[in-house]
């Protein structure tokens, strides 16, 4: 079993929060109140979880310049009133910053009884393996 810290835990709580008021605000027609809230939690919650200093190296590195300055630029765009288009510079920010990780993600999920049978449906299983592939060039 992985045990945390307290301020891992308030930060797992934190992104939670934020997940569902990005969820939230995105089916009451973008909501930008409820995005913002939702970008605050987050990237506070990920900061809670992996400390400041490994949340400020993650986002700076020389790398992923172009992933951090579309989430943060989105982020920045949502909370001055632009929902829709902040949202859509996120999601492509937020793809190209965590695309290392959805190999490890799609490898998990098929490990799970229920999911990796679904996952492995004619349909669905050539858009995952594209998803799982590990190549990370840009």
């Amino acid at each position: 079993m992985i045990s945390l810290t307290d301020s891992q835990k308030i930060g797992m709580g934190l992104t939670g929060f934020g997940v569902f008021f990005l969820f939230f605000g995105m089916i009451l027609f973008f909501d930008k109140a409820l995005l913002a809230i939702g970008n605050i939690l987050f990237v506070t919650g990920l900061s809670f979880v992996i400390g400041l200093e490994r949340t400020f190296r993650f986002f700076f590195q020389r790398h992923k310049a172009k992933a951090t300055s579309f989430f943060l630029g989105g982020v920045f765009v949502v909370l001055i009133g632009w929902p829709i288009v902040g949202v859509v510079f996120e999601t492509y920010g937020f793809f190209l910053l965590f695309r290392g990780f959805f190999p490890v993600a799609v490898g998990f999920i098929r490990r799970i009884p229920v999911l990796g049978s679904l996952l492995n449906l004619p349909g669905i299983s050539g858009l995952v393996d594209k998803v799982g592939e590990s190549n990370t060039m840009v």
